[in-house]
C-alpha cells in the first residue's frame, strides 16, 4: 500500500508505527497518509502534461480539509458535488475557479451561492438544470458558465451501483436528446455553455471505455461548435480503479495515451475529476478486537469499528485487505470480521483468512482513504471517529473524536 509499510513485525504509516497513533487517540480511528495522497495526484497530473489541463479532486471520496489543503499546494483543482462541499473547499483556501460543481441535484441556494463565490463553472445533469440555473443567475444579474454532462451509454465495466455512463443511471443528459439541450441553452439568456463532461463509471480497471468516451466526446464537441456553441472544455471525470484485492487496474498514463490526442485535436482544456484513485489507498481505519466468538464451526472476529465507519462492505460487498497492526501476518483460519452495530450487514469480512489473534489485539483495514469517514454515520448513537494525518515521523489530529454531548448538541427536548 502507498503510504503503509509492514517492518520490525509492525505496520507503519511513513516513519510513524500505527499502533503509536492507536495508543494516542484510541480506536477507531482514520489515519491518512498525506505524501500518499500528493504521490497519487502528482502520478495523474504528469499524465497529462502534454496538454492544458486542470486535475480537479473530487472530494466526495474525502473532503478532510487537511487534505485538501495539501493537494491544493500542488495546484489541484476541486470537484464539489453540495453546497457544503463547496464550503470546506472555500475554506481549505481552493480558488473559486478551480471549483467544478457538480451533482444531480442542486438546489437554488447551492447555486446561488456557487455563482456569488464564482466557481469555474456547473457540470449540468439535466434540461431542467439548465433552466433552473439560468432563473437563479438571470435574478442575481449573472451568467452561469456550464459544461453540460451527456451520458455516452458506455459501460464502465464495473460494479452495478457504481456504474454512471449507462443511459439508465441518473446521471447526465440522454445523448439523443443533444438537440434539445441546444434549442433549450439558446433561449437561456443567463448561461454561457463552454464544456461536455462525461464520466462512465467508478473503480475502473480498463482502459477501453474511457477511450469509447472520448471518441463519443470528440464527434459532440465538433457538432455543437458546427452549431455555434464554444466549447473548449472536455471533463472526463474520473473513475480511475485502484487496488483492493490484486485487481492491478490501469495507470493514469495509459488512460492518458487515449485521451491526449483528441484533446490536441480539439485544442481544449481537460478537466479530470479523480478522487478515489488519489485517496483511496492513502488511508486505513485502525480498530481493535474486542471478542473473539465461537459458534459452531464459526469464528467471528468482533471489532470496535462497523459500518459507521465503513459502509462499502455493506453496501457493495466491497472487500478490504485486514491484518494484525502488529505480530505475524500468516493466516490461518476462516472467520468472519464483524462490527459493533444492530444489523447484520454490520461487516467487513466474511469467511476471510486471518492470522489467530486475541481480545485488545489491533487491526488495520486497508483503503479507506476513499468512502470511508465521509459516509460515516452515528447510528446506534456512536460518535464519529478522530482522522489523524502523517508526514514524515510526524502525526497530528485532523479532525477530533466527537463526543457524546456533540450527539446531542443540536437537539432539544419538546415538553
Amino acid at each position: 500500500m502507498v503510504g503503509f509499510h509492514f517492518k520490525n513485525n509492525r505496520w507503519y504509516s511513513d516513519g510513524v508505527a500505527l499502533s503509536k497513533i492507536a495508543e494516542k487517540v484510541g480506536t477507531p480511528c482514520y489515519v491518512y497518509s498525506l505524501p500518499a495522497f500528493e504521490a497519487k495526484y502528482k502520478e495523474v497530473d504528469q499524465a497529462y502534461r502534454p496538454v492544458p489541463h486542470l486535475v480537479a479532486y473530487s472530494i466526495k471520496t474525502n473532503d478532510n480539509l487537511s487534505v485538501i489543503r495539501a493537494l491544493l499546494k500542488l495546484g489541484s483543482g476541486i470537484d464539489v458535488v453540495s453546497g457544503g462541499e463547496l464550503f470546506k473547499a472555500r475554506k481549505a483556501g481552493a480558488p473559486p475557479d478551480k471549483i467544478v460543481f457538480a451533482g444531480v441535484g442542486k438546489s437554488d441556494d447551492e447555486i446561488a451561492y456557487a455563482l456569488k463565490e464564482g466557481i469555474r463553472y456547473f457540470n449540468v445533469e439535466s434540461i431542467p438544470e439548465v433552466e433552473a440555473i439560468n432563473g437563479v443567475a438571470q435574478k442575481m444579474r449573472k451568467t452561469a458558465p456550464i459544461a453540460v454532462r451527456f451520458n455516452p451509454d458506455v459501460d464502465p465495466k464495473t460494479h452495478h451501483f457504481i456504474t454512471t455512463g449507462k443511459k439508465e443511471t441518473k446521471f447526465g443528459v440522454y445523448l439523443g436528446d443533444v438537440d434539445k439541450v441546444m434549442k433549450v441553452v439558446r433561449h437561456c439568456r443567463s448561461v454561457h455553455w463552454t464544456g461536455v463532461h462525461a464520466h462512465v463509471g467508478s473503480q475502473m480497471i480498463q482502459t477501453a471505455s474511457v477511450g469509447r468516451a472520448a471518441k463519443i466526446v470528440e464527434k459532440l464537441v465538433l457538432q455543437l461548435r458546427r452549431e455555434g456553441f464554444p466549447i473548449h472544455t472536455i471533463n472526463l471525470g474520473g473513475g480511475y480503479g485502484i487496488d483492493y484485492h490484486g485487481e492491478n487496474p490501469p495507470k493514469p498514463s495509459q488512460y492518458a495515451r487515449l485521451v491526449v490526442p483528441i484533446i490536441k485535436r480539439l485544442n481544449a482544456t481537460l478537466i479530470l475529476e479523480p478522487g478515489r484513485y488519489i485517496s483511496g489507498n492513502s488511508g486505513v481505519l485502525l480498530t481493535r478486537l474486542l471478542y473473539v466468538k465461537q459458534s459452531g464451526t464459526k469464528t467471528f472476529y468482533i471489532v470496535d469499528s462497523g459500518m459507521g465507519e465503513l459502509i462499502r462492505p455493506a453496501l457493495y460487498e466491497a472487500y478490504h485487505q485486514i491484518a494484525p497492526l502488529e505480530g505475524p501476518q500468516k493466516a490461518v483460519q476462516k472467520v468472519d470480521v464483524v462490527g459493533p452495530i444492530c444489523e447484520s450487514t454490520d461487516f467487513f469480512a466474511k469467511g476471510r483468512k486471518l492470522p489467530l489473534m486475541k481480545r485488545g489485539d489491533l487491526m488495520v483495514i486497508f483503503s479507506a482513504g476513499a468512502y470511508g469517514s465521509v459516509m460515516g454515520s452515528t447510528y446506534n448513537s456512536r460518535p464519529l471517529p478522530p482522522e489523524m494525518v502523517v508526514r514524515g515521523n510526524k502525526f497530528s489530529v485532523a479532525r477530533s473524536r466527537q463526543t457524546w454531548q456533540d450527539l446531542v448538541r443540536l437537539e432539544k427536548i419538546f415538553d
